[in-house]
This record gives structure tokens, sequence and C-alpha cells, in this order.
């Protein structure tokens, strides 16, 4: 689950375990499946939101 981690300047970084990373992977392949060029999968991307559950430490 991805971590929120907050700093003392008031920015937060998001700390991704594996599972995390392997997720968002194969959410970009099925999304770019059979996609001809580079235009063609950010079209896609672009009509595609990906959440990612959030742990606040």
């Amino acid at each position: 689950m991805a971590q929120i981690i907050e700093n003392l300047k008031g920015r937060r970084s998001i700390r991704l375990n594996t599972d995390d990373i392997i997720n968002i992977v194969r959410e970009y392949q099925n999304i770019s499946l059979d996609a001809c060029n580079y235009n063609e999968i950010r079209e896609r991307l672009n009509k595609f939101e990906l959440y990612l559950p959030e742990d606040l430490f």
C-alpha cells in the first residue's frame, strides 16, 4: 500500500512497495495493449484514472 510521508517543509513523498509498482505496470500494459505508437498510448492514458490506496505516517 502506498504510504504518504510528510516532511517539515510541507512537501509530501509517496513510498510505493513492490506490489504497488507491479500493479501500475500491469495497468499500463492493459491500457496500452495493441497501441501502435506513443501518441496513441498517451491518448489512452489521458482518459484513464489510476488510484493508489494510501497510509499516512
